[in-house]
């Protein structure tokens, strides 16, 4: 396998923000080392604003760019799997439409994966809300296989904004599956318990973009159900302790029922970094 070829996978959809759509796209065109192809899904009928950054992707990469439309909203599940079945490349780099990624996190990735001979890679996001050069938290995770091994027990092992994986060991799977919120936990609690291997890299690797309305998201009464459902799943497959099960299922309550500044505090003082 080659490791300096790769492949960018990107759904977006008619809600997002052109401007932010553009800067993340091009922050993936213009990485240290270049992709080989970029597929982007169109989660359903798009923004006029959206189709001429799209055109204009287009028109620029001298076919680079491929474009996967399904014609109504799917979700991201259903939207990223489309264009897995486009990417003819082993290696894929996953990345939201809104965030920033940094010129040489490609590059990165692909020497760690080779030289830890990992599946699944991603490392450090910097988060911020309006400035990307203003982090306002980090999210890092565990480095080591044993390690994410462990944390992913209780907690998502990797930063999805900035993965890049294996496709085979992806399809191999059964790709990713409707868990609403937690599609990409599932894929890696799959992926984990096959036996493939992830490592973390511990610098920043990406500029991603929060604010009120992702920690808005993470709570309610919908939020709650689908993250149950995803824990009985690790449950019911061995992959946590029932004691785990009920540690977790507790702290969802707390987070879900509380208002959405004092749940974006609670994130910032136990679950990121300064």
């Amino acid at each position: 396998m080659q490791f300096d070829e790769y492949c960018v996978l990107m759904s977006v959809y008619r809600r997002e923000k052109a401007e932010f759509f553009r800067a993340a796209a091009d922050s993936m065109l213009g990485q240290t080392v270049k992709p080989a192809q970029f597929v982007i899904v169109c989660d359903g009928p798009l923004t006029d604003e959206l189709e001429r950054e799209l055109y204009r992707l287009e028109a620029a990469s001298s076919g680079l760019v491929e474009t996967v439309r399904l014609k109504e909203n799917r979700g991201l599940a259903e939207a990223l799997n489309a264009g897995l079945s486009e990417c003819r490349y082993e290696l894929v780099a996953r990345m939201d439409s809104d965030d920033i990624s940094l010129p040489d996190r490609c590059e990165r990735q692909l020497r760690a994966m080779e030289k830890h001979s990992a599946d699944i890679c991603s490392g450090t996001v910097a988060e911020f809300v309006t400035d990307p050069a203003v982090t306002e938290t980090y999210k890092t995770l565990p480095r080591e296989h044993e390690q994410i091994l462990a944390y992913a027990r209780t907690r998502n092992p990797f930063n999805h904004p900035c993965v890049m994986f294996k496709r085979s060991a992806v399809m191999q799977v059964g790709m990713y599956e409707d868990y609403r919120f937690f599609e990409d936990y599932h894929l890696w609690v799959k992926l984990l318990a096959a036996g493939y291997r992830g490592y973390n890299i511990q610098k920043p690797l990406l500029n991603m973009r929060t604010g009120s309305g992702m920690y808005s998201r993470r709570g309610g009464k919908e939020y709650l159900a689908c993250a149950k459902k995803m824990e009985q799943y690790k449950l019911k497959t061995g992959f946590c302790s029932r004691g785990e099960y009920l540690k977790r299922m507790s702290a969802f309550e707390v987070f879900c029922s509380v208002p959405v500044g004092v749940r974006e505090k609670l994130y910032k003082r136990f679950l990121r970094k300064k």
